[in-house]
């Protein structure tokens, strides 16, 4: 009978678990696909050298405009940003109409701008 209230203990325990890493899990997935879209439609966008800035099409809009940029965001590695210009990026959001805000945290890249 003890052995069966740990059991079940256990598994009342575990389950609040279980469910942060599901959600972890798709949360990941919808990343992926805002991830591969931007690399697909954006990356010549935003690539090195900081200047000139070159508009972005329709298509890079489109995606970042249905980004979970927050999301996006907390996959912007020190790495990743050796590829990506982050004030390209910042160019990309405003130019789509979708900015990003002044002090706003991206990776390491902290957006300028609103007197910081």
């Amino acid at each position: 009978m003890l052995a069966d209230e740990v059991v079940g203990s256990v598994r009342i325990s575990l389950f609040p678990l279980v469910l942060a890493f599901a959600a972890a899990e798709v949360a990941a997935d919808e990343c992926e696909g805002d991830r591969k879209g931007m690399i697909a439609e954006c990356h010549q966008y935003a690539s090195f050298p900081a200047e000139p800035k070159i508009p972005p099409s329709d298509a890079c809009c489109n995606v970042w405009k249905n980004a979970n940029i927050p999301c996006l965001c907390t996959g912007v590695t020190k790495e990743k940003e050796k590829t990506w210009c982050m004030e390209k990026i910042v160019y990309i959001g405003k130019y789509c109409g979708k900015p990003m805000q002044p002090g706003y945290h991206c990776g390491s890249f902290t957006v300028p701008g609103g007197g910081q």
